[in-house]
């Protein structure tokens, strides 16, 4: 695995661990450049913790950004950037809040802009493979969908010469985190948080035939679960659940999914879906 290389794009501190990091444990510790780019210091979160609720905005996004640090050490990423430096674009909030009008939040940057500074980083990192979310953001969040939308655009670019700087570079494989209705339905109605009535109530979410990658992390769980633990302002950890701030208990596994949008896919395991991110390209 030494001579693979994955970049993973994701909108707020927290997302990484959460989504990702059973996945980005594994593949750091086989010896895998694992590159993590962060696109804003998640200046809107919601703090769980009553002794840090006084945090709000650029304090407390520059709060997170140490909990970010703890949580890359604990999934051993080294290689962690913000999209555009620390700063550059704001937290933009949920979906339809004064939040999403600041003049710097992520969700009004310009595509282009931000997807030459990901193209930048691409041609540094020459990663084989790409992971971001899928169109919907995994669940609707303006970030999560403006992250899919710089990262789609840049790796379209990343081999245009005449887009951005540094040499050009073709990423091979394209993915969208995914976590597969199935296993939402095991985790419905358990677990020592609030617990929701239907699948449908998660707000999240893909059929099953849309999961064309599953991969099984579990020996990597601790890690994740250290790192989630990290992000303290905004996680409750309790395995195998964990809460956000509306407290609803969601699953904590150490197999992840995903979906390839674009890219050959790897060998198949024995459930017919690839075993992993596919296998290193020159």
């Amino acid at each position: 695995m030494a001579d693979l290389r994955i970049l993973f794009v994701h909108a707020h501190p927290d997302d990484e661990s959460i989504g990702t990091g059973a996945t980005m444990a594994k593949y750091a510790a086989e010896g895998a450049h694992v590159c993590l780019v962060t696109c804003t210091r998640g200046e809107e979160g919601e703090v769980i913790p009553e002794e840090l609720r006084h945090l709000e905005g650029d304090a407390l996004g520059a709060y997170r950004v140490g909990e970010l640090e703890r949580a890359c050490a604990a999934l051993g990423v080294s290689d962690h950037r913000f999209l555009g430096g620390a700063g550059r674009w704001r937290d933009s909030g949920m979906m339809g809040v004064a939040s999403n009008d600041h003049p710097r939040c992520f969700w009004r940057a310009d595509v282009d802009e931000a997807a030459a500074e990901l193209v930048a980083i691409m041609r540094e990192v020459r990663p084989q493979v790409v992971v971001t979310y899928d169109a919907n953001g995994f669940y609707g969040h303006p970030d999560h969908i403006q992250a899919h939308r710089v990262a789609w655009r840049a790796f379209e670019r990343a081999a245009d010469p005449s887009f951005g700087v540094g040499a050009p570079w073709r990423p091979s494989r394209f993915y969208a985190t995914a976590v597969p209705l199935s296993e939402l339905e095991e985790a419905a109605g358990r677990g020592p948080f609030k617990r929701v009535r239907s699948v449908a109530d998660f707000g999240f979410g893909v059929p099953d035939e849309q999961v064309t990658t599953r991969v099984d992390a579990r020996d990597h769980l601790p890690a994740k679960v250290a790192a989630m633990r990290a992000h303290r302002t905004q996680i409750t950890v309790d395995p195998p659940y964990f809460a956000l701030s509306n407290d609803v208990g969601q699953p904590l596994p150490g197999v992840e999914y995903y979906t390839l949008l674009a890219g050959e896919p790897g060998p198949p395991g024995e459930d017919g879906r690839e075993s992993g991110l596919g296998d290193p390209v020159a």
